[in-house]
């Protein structure tokens, strides 16, 4: 009866944290946990709790102000977890990917060579204070009303997502764009103090019915004050049909979920059973290819 390989050494990958500057060690992951991947592609909740789980399950060495996977949560931004995904996507998978793209010119698909390490740049937060800093945006459309945005936690996400996605007619991109609101404040004239939204219902309502040039404001403020900080993966490409230039931008949520995927579609192949593409309908950002993809 199998009990379990003794000594099995892991890959393990140094990753320090691009908002809240902390230092974690990850280890790669095994063919069980890439299984529960697999099974966790339900709904946006099941996604996020899945993968967040799966980044605490995986880290051998981590801050002391982390002593379970609560504070992990609390204490890590998803801009943070972009850079342990990176961590964990470099530790398990080939560094060098094939992929097809779409030309966003002439919308033909042609072939990347991708080797993430060439891709990667880092840009740190300035500062300690990213969990708790709020910044106050003076909306210009909407007179009188002020936008206080935030940096969300792990935490902010799957509470938003618990009580929002559920609810009938909500829209999930408009979910995920509000996370970076902490609040809404209303002046009322002859009224001593502001009307004050920070249900993340109300916030959902009150994002929904701004004017689009005040949303555009929003997260113009977001990427000064706190998108701007953490990791990413770009490269140059040229189209081999129309010689179109580009900057292709990788997802690492999608391409993670991507990786998992090519592995599991890789053993079907093998198999001659089929091949398929696979669109995420639960990823807001784009990612290499803009509507759906095929790894190789």
């Amino acid at each position: 009866m199998f009990t379990g390989f003794n000594n099995i050494k892991y890959p393990e990958y140094e990753v320090i944290t691009p908002q809240t500057h902390l230092s974690f060690t990850v280890r790669s992951l095994n063919v069980q946990e890439e299984e529960n991947m697999k099974g966790s592609l339900m709904t946006p909740v099941k996604v996020t709790e899945h993968l967040n789980k799966c980044i605490y399950d995986v880290i051998v060495k981590k801050p002391d102000i982390i002593t379970d996977f609560k504070d992990f949560l609390k204490q890590v931004t998803l801009k943070d977890r972009d850079a342990l995904l990176y961590g964990l996507y470099h530790i398990t998978y080939e560094e060098i990917r094939n992929y097809d793209v779409r030309c966003g010119t002439c919308k033909k698909e042609y072939p990347i060579t991708v080797k993430a390490s060439d891709m990667f740049s880092f840009n740190p937060y300035p500062g300690n204070d990213v969990l708790t800093k709020t910044v106050k945006v003076d909306l210009q459309i909407s007179k009188g009303i002020t936008a206080y945005i935030k940096q969300p936690s792990l935490q902010d996400e799957i509470d938003t997502l618990k009580s929002l996605v559920t609810l009938k007619g909500t829209n999930l991109d408009a979910v995920t764009q509000t996370l970076i609101v902490d609040r809404f404040e209303q002046d009322i004239q002859d009224q001593a103090k502001p009307n004050v939204f920070s249900e993340r219902y109300d916030i959902l309502e009150a994002f929904k019915s701004l004017p689009a040039k005040d949303r555009r404001l929003i997260n113009r403020s977001y990427i000064d004050h706190f998108g701007n900080y953490g990791i990413e993966l770009k490269m140059k490409s040229f189209c081999s049909s129309c010689g179109s230039e580009e900057i292709i931008s990788v997802d690492l949520v999608e391409n993670f979920f991507r990786m998992v995927y090519t592995v599991w579609w890789n053993i079907i192949l093998q198999k001659n059973i089929g091949r398929k593409y696979f669109q995420l309908h639960w990823i807001n950002q784009a990612g290499l290819h803009r509507d759906c993809f095929n790894a190789s």
